[in-house]
């Protein structure tokens, strides 16, 4: 899935007809559907391989829009 996840985040970024904000937010909605299908029976594993994964997500973003992307990178850490 890992491998999946940075093709399709990769192939997001690349696209030229879409706008910035456009990818944002096609970023955005695949990271908020992990974090909801999250639920209180998740394994802890389940919930790191999720938090990595939005890290990735966040990492692509920042090609996008670096002052977005390292914002929600630090809001993360805390």
């Amino acid at each position: 899935m890992e491998a999946n996840l940075e093709n399709k985040i990769e192939k997001i970024i690349n696209y030229k007809t879409w706008s910035d904000r456009r990818k944002i937010d096609v970023l955005l909605e695949m990271d908020c559907v992990m974090y909801t299908n999250l639920g209180i029976e998740s394994t802890l594993e389940e919930k790191r391989n999720v938090k990595m994964m939005s890290k990735r997500i966040y990492r692509g973003i920042s090609k996008v829009d670096k002052t977005l992307g390292d914002t929600m990178m630090r809001a993360m850490d805390r």
